[in-house]
C-alpha cells in the first residue's frame, strides 16, 4: 500500500512539473489516503502485538 502512495506521490509531482494540475492534485489526494490507510493499518497491527494477539503469543 505503501508503494502505491509512493507511485502516486511520483505521478502527481511529474504532472506538475509538466503543468497538469488536476491530475497532480487528484494523484497528491489518492497519495494522502493511501497513506494514512496504511498508517491507520500500522498502528491497529502494533496494538494488537502489544496486547499479544496473534500466533506469535503461543
Amino acid at each position: 500500500m505503501l508503494k502505491l502512495a509512493l507511485f502516486f506521490l511520483i505521478v502527481s509531482i511529474v504532472a506538475g512539473l509538466f503543468g497538469f494540475g488536476g491530475i497532480s492534485s487528484a494523484a497528491a489526494g489518492m497519495a494522502k489516503i493511501l497513506f494514512f490507510i496504511a498508517l491507520i493499518i500500522c498502528v491497529v497491527l502494533f496494538a494488537l502485538v502489544l496486547i499479544g494477539v496473534g500466533a506469535a503469543s503461543r
